[in-house]
């Protein structure tokens, strides 16, 4: 017995067995820094907040829109659509057309509106012109008004010429300062409000539209009381 206590006694003792902190060894230790690290984890994965889900509340734009400011709650579908007017520097701007005359959606009760806000150098905007053009004509002996809004351009000469380029009847409006871009709270282009003739928004769409939309919604103005 005794000769085998002598050599467990020389037998070499294991690092991980060594004493490190006061009575604990490497191996303790080791599990209890793992134990508190895996705690660790699921304290902060039970504390973080899930991902924000997205705002519904936002109007949702579709392909082409070109946004050129944050995005903003807007008008909506049922909305009194507002008057073509804006506020600068303090004072109240009224939309005119290229010649200098004020444009009023006062002045179209009774008819349905295609307001159309976009701008000469805006892609989208260029390809959805052949659209404006074809179902303005198509149904302006219906009553039907388009008034195009072009915002963030240089002169009204310079929308001008693009409107005689392109052989375009319908109304075109130079918002100057975007005061009514703003008025509408809309943040890309083209966005555009289709009214009924009590001025009732019935459709909004952010980014361009085809002829057979264009034709849907409209047909739908014209059917409505």
């Amino acid at each position: 017995m005794a000769e085998r206590l002598i050599v467990a006694a020389d037998r070499p003792v294991r690092r991980s067995q060594r004493p490190l902190v006061g009575p604990f060894t490497a191996r303790q230790l080791a599990i209890v820094v793992t134990a508190v690290v895996v705690l660790a984890v699921v304290l902060v994965g039970l504390t973080t907040p899930l991902a924000k889900p997205p705002d519904t509340t936002l109007p949702q734009p579709g392909s082409g829109f070109y946004p050129v400011g944050e995005p903003t709650v807007g008008l909506a579908a049922g909305d009194l659509a507002p008057e073509l007017t804006g506020t600068t520097d303090g004072q109240t701007v009224q939309l005119a057309d290229l010649d200098g005359n004020p444009i009023r959606l006062s002045d179209l009760r009774g008819r349905p509106v295609w307001l159309n806000f976009w701008a000469t150098w805006c892609p989208p905007c260029q390809e959805e012109t052949p659209v404006l053009r074809d179902v303005y004509e198509q149904y302006r002996g219906q009553g039907l008004a388009v008034i195009a809004v072009s915002v963030q351009e240089t002169t009204p000469d310079d929308v001008k010429t693009y409107v005689n380029t392109y052989g375009l009847e319908y109304t075109v409006g130079f918002d100057a300062t975007s005061a009514v871009f703003h008025t509408y709270r809309a943040f890309g282009l083209p966005t555009q409000y289709f009214i009924d003739g009590n001025g009732v928004i019935r459709k909004l769409v952010l980014g361009p539209v085809t002829r057979e939309e264009a034709t849907a919604y409209i047909e739908a103005l014209l059917a409505a009381p």
